[in-house]
């Protein structure tokens, strides 16, 4: 890479820490710095959406897939974008009256403290682990364009969100990823997508070069399609960073429209960068690892300036994702333990410090998981097993379901996520038997419990002011 992409690279990465800066001046109460002062109109809302929901396992990872599979390597974004739309759709409504900052504090308004405890612990476990992703991802990019060694250069990517992240909150977060989902859209869609395809010889040429195979829908496998089913679009509907995003809107019906648009925008940029791995399959048959297939052919077919802007807009997804994911786990554990269980009569103030500590103690717990596994997929994958199998059923069962018992939520979880990490060593981290068990599990336990052990359930606590104003 020469000094020019180099340059706008690096002017990249010090826009968004000015932003950081700026943000510290409008994160002044607790509601700004978690959720952006609930202020944001569709077009901002949409792209914060769509900047969180496309992170760097979005991004490489369907290169990747695309590389090794063909177009139906477009499933793995296009379920995360089903999921999306699916929350727009059916449960921004049901949500859209509580008073609440967490999906934790909405499971506790309606089964209590400990259900409310016990669900923070987990979904925090799964924002951590998406953090995890990025980082690797961050790591994996800075490694290839600048040739460090890759354990520094995962430092100095999370190092970077990390500084934005805890200076202004949900505030400096917003600013960025509108930026962001611009340099992305414009980097994916207007300049590698079109430089892909032209570099093989149009769509044409592609799809005769490569294997019959990768033209099909489902060469994949039905059994991934039906991994990435249960991770992803349960997941995405239960998802703490999505949720924390669906609540920075000024209203529910922004909410609802954005939820939408962000999904169907992110199934076209699974379907792009699945031709864009193609397209690398074509010009790099040779390449040892896949995971780099979209940083490889950057290097090998854009000229100078536009490819420090296209591998700008990789950043973008990484960085997008990854302060999403870290802040929403320092929110809850912020609000929902050390706010519920240690200092209740913490002022706006309290919570903003003290989420600042929790997001660089988390940075550097993510980063040095991060050297660890050193895998986007397999770190994302446990990462949804985890928040799929044991919350989508309570929360779901929870808001449809009125008879649902407090004591059926709380054993729900506890069981769903014991199966799950049991069935992580026995079947290991690749396998889709840990979410299958957990969300049967999670299942069984809810209407046991609801139906043998009656009692009389916590009533649904909805303040009379709403979040969206």
């Amino acid at each position: 890479m020469n000094i020019l992409d180099t340059f706008v690279l690096l002017l990249y990465f010090g826009v968004l820490m000015i932003i950081g800066i700026i943000g510290v001046k409008k994160a002044k109460s607790e509601k700004d710095f978690v959720l952006a002062g609930s202020r944001l109109g569709y077009y901002s809302h949409v792209g914060c959406l769509a900047a969180v929901i496309i992170g760097g396992a979005a991004t490489m990872g369907s290169t990747s897939l695309g590389y090794n599979f063909g177009v139906s390597g477009l499933w793995f974004v296009s379920m995360m974008g089903f999921g999306i739309a699916a929350l727009g759709l059916f449960v921004v409504n049901k949500i859209g009256g509580y008073e609440v900052f967490t999906i934790s504090q909405l499971l506790g308004k309606r089964f209590g403290e400990g259900t409310q405890l016990i669900s923070a612990i987990v979904t925090a476990i799964y924002t951590l682990m998406v953090v995890v992703t990025q980082v690797i991802g961050m790591g994996n990019v800075i490694h290839v364009l600048l040739g460090w060694s890759l354990i520094p250069s995962m430092i100095i990517g999370g190092g970077i969100v990390l500084f934005y992240t805890i200076l202004g909150g949900m505030w400096s977060i917003t600013l960025t990823d509108i930026i962001q989902f611009i340099v992305m859209t414009i980097g994916v869609f207007f300049i590698m997508f079109p430089f892909s395809v032209n570099s093989v010889g149009g769509l044409t040429a592609l799809f005769s070069s490569v294997p019959e195979a990768h033209l099909s829908l489902t060469n994949i496998g039905w059994d991934r399609i039906f991994q990435y089913f249960l991770l992803y679009f349960f997941g995405l509907m239960v998802s703490q960073d999505i949720w924390q995003r669906v609540f920075t809107a000024r209203n529910q019906k922004v909410a609802k429209r954005s939820a939408i648009s962000a999904g169907l925008y992110s199934v076209l940029y699974g379907l792009v960068l699945s031709i864009v791995g193609m397209c690398a399959l074509v010009l790099l048959p040779n390449l040892g690892d896949s995971q780099v297939a979209f940083t490889s052919l950057a290097l090998e077919i854009l000229p100078p300036g536009l490819l420090g802007l296209v591998l700008a807009s990789v950043c973008s997804a990484l960085m997008s994702n990854a302060s999403g994911a870290i802040f929403a786990s320092a929110t809850l554990i912020t609000n929902d333990i050390i706010k519920v269980y240690v200092k209740k009569d913490m002022t706006d103030k309290d919570i903003i410090n003290t989420s600042r500590i929790v997001i660089l103690g988390l940075g550097v717990l993510a980063i040095i998981f991060s050297v660890w596994i050193q895998n986007i997929l397999v770190a994302l994958d446990m990462a949804y097993a985890i928040l799929s199998g044991a919350i989508f059923v309570p929360l779901i069962i929870g808001l449809y379901w009125k008879r649902v018992t407090s004591k059926a939520a709380f054993y729900s979880i506890i069981a769903s996520s014991l199966v799950i990490f049991i069935s992580f060593i026995i079947f290991g981290i690749t396998s889709t038997q840990p979410i299958i068990y957990g969300l049967i599990t999670g299942l069984v336990v809810i209407i046991g419990f609801t139906l043998i052990i009656p009692e009389n359930n916590i009533e649904v606590n909805k303040e009379n002011t709403s979040i969206y104003k």
